[in-house]
């Protein structure tokens, strides 16, 4: 029981880190392209796009750590970044250039959609059956409608209740597939990146 438990829960945080770090990333690199490449006409606009492509290593690599804790999906390191020689303007171009650089940005952008699936499968899958099974303490305290159902009386809740477990136990496959998808997903994106 604890075994499942944990696993059920830690399921549950991947989905819900994997929508964060989706949200996260797609703001991160929008704003950044957006305003590095509308000041491009100035100085200032490479220097930006160029710091915001090397943070892309970065964060490759922490979906690597992440997916490895949380679904045991093992994947290769990224293999250290090359010191780059010459100016800061050459050292821009080899970043700008670099068409792994921008692989990288656009499935880490991608990952906000795949971040929005997690939300959806970690409500149903998880909050849900959590929710149902609360039912009985829940319908003494406020008015609870389950579609048409009105948990009134004892033998409704405890029906709920009974439904909750088993949806909790239906639900704990379905976010252990959910997770491992999305784990499949970095996988996915450091072989295409690589």
């Amino acid at each position: 029981m604890k075994k499942w438990l944990r696993e059920y829960l830690l399921n549950f945080c991947f989905l819900m880190l994997t929508f964060g770090t989706g949200v996260f990333y797609f703001c991160y690199y929008l704003v950044g392209l957006v305003f590095g490449l509308s000041m491009c006409f100035t100085i200032v606009g490479i220097p930006i796009l160029t710091y915001l492509l090397r943070t892309t290593r970065t964060f490759m690599n922490y979906d690597r750590i992440q997916t490895k804790f949380y679904t045991d999906i093992t994947i290769e390191p990224v293999m250290k970044r090359k010191a780059h020689s010459g100016s800061s303007w050459t050292q821009a171009k080899e970043e700008l250039a670099n068409v792994r650089n921008w692989k990288a940005v656009s499935m880490l952008m991608l990952k906000f959609i795949v971040g929005i699936v997690c939300l959806f499968c970690g409500v149903i899958f998880c909050i849900v059956p959590v929710l149902w099974i609360l039912a009985p303490w829940a319908s003494s305290v406020v008015d609870v409608n389950l579609g048409n159902l009105r948990m009134d009386t004892l033998p409704k809740s405890l029906l709920v209740m009974v439904a909750g477990i088993l949806f909790a136990y239906v639900g704990s496959w379905a976010a252990k597939g959910a997770a491992r998808l999305t784990g499949r997903y970095t996988q996915w994106m450091f072989s295409v990146w690589q």
